[in-house]
């Protein structure tokens, strides 16, 4: 009994400082991908581009917006982010504003050709009608 004591607090620590090495890996990886341009996230939520990397004091110069600068420790940038991916299809504009009238039949409604526009949504009413609106179609449906 008292083996197996012992076997599973061994196992304990075994992953505990296994756990503590994964992390100190993933920090370094990050941290080697630091550099001017990278746009980062810092551990309290600021979004911001490397400017400067000061190696010796362990300090990086963020760009937050246009001319704004924030100086943070190095651990405090935590997470590098990605842009955003690019839309894959374009946006189709019509030429004309024939879409936008509500009795036109020949307009692109919801990319389908030749589609009529429902007439129950007016484009113009009030946020109230709008709520009153929404209110009387969701119980029509249940």
């Amino acid at each position: 009994m008292t083996i197996l004591l012992f076997v599973m607090l061994g196992v304990f620590v075994f992953m505990m400082f296994r756990r503590n090495k994964k992390t100190q890996q993933q920090q370094a990886e990050l941290q080697s991908k630091f550099g001017p341009g990278v746009e980062v996230m810092t551990s309290f939520g600021l979004f911001g581009r490397i400017v400067e990397i000061d190696e010796a004091e362990n300090k990086v110069l963020l760009e937050l917006s246009p001319g704004n600068t924030a100086t943070v420790h190095r651990q405090a940038v935590t997470k590098i982010v990605e842009p955003a991916a690019a839309a894959t299809e374009p946006t189709v504009v019509p030429d004309d504003a024939s879409s936008l009238t509500l009795g036109k039949t020949d307009a692109t409604v919801d990319g389908v050709e030749g589609a009529a526009p429902a007439a129950e949504t007016p484009r113009n009413e009030t946020p109230d009608e709008t709520l009153r609106r929404l209110n009387d179609e969701g119980r029509k449906d249940s």
